[in-house]
């Protein structure tokens, strides 16, 4: 059975599908972790920013396929883990659905060098800020990797 990360932003246009292509691209050889975005405030459909677009594919993740969602209760219910950009997504979270609090973590609580805690949203932003974020959120993948490793399921171990 998949385990299923699901990342946290407002819209899923920028910080969300980025955190989700890189962890993708990361974990690429775990077949057991599936990975999606979704956004607090956003409806279907809507591509990336372009400038989140253009940020990844300086390192080389094609982001140009993804299409924004909104969270869902079918989203909580298989996420094991709902890794959030801001303490605000956390808060909206926890209010719609107060059931997942256990699962639902800033994504900047997997980096121990991490000043801030929430992960600045770029949008109407220059790319400088885009690529900016983009390495914030990748020096905490690192973490949230290792401990998805720590927490794995005996069977899988």
């Amino acid at each position: 059975m998949k385990r299923t990360i699901v990342f946290v932003c407002t819209g899923n246009i920028c910080r969300s599908p980025m955190a989700e292509y890189l962890f993708r691209a990361h974990i690429a050889s775990q077949s057991d972790i599936r990975v999606c975005s979704a956004g607090v405030m956003t409806g279907y459909g809507q591509p990336a920013s372009r400038y989140a677009v253009k940020a990844m594919n300086e390192l080389g993740v094609d982001m140009n396929a993804h299409r924004s969602q909104p969270v869902t209760q079918e989203l909580v219910d298989a996420a094991e883990l709902l890794v959030v950009m801001t303490e605000g997504h956390r808060d909206v979270l926890l209010s719609r659905y107060p059931q997942a609090a256990s699962r639902v973590a800033l994504l900047k609580s997997f980096d121990t060098q991490a000043r801030d805690v929430d992960v600045l949203d770029p949008i109407g932003l220059s790319l400088d800020v885009y690529r900016h974020v983009r390495d914030e959120i990748a020096a905490a993948l690192w973490g949230l990797d290792l401990q998805l490793q720590e927490n794995k399921p005996e069977e899988e171990k």
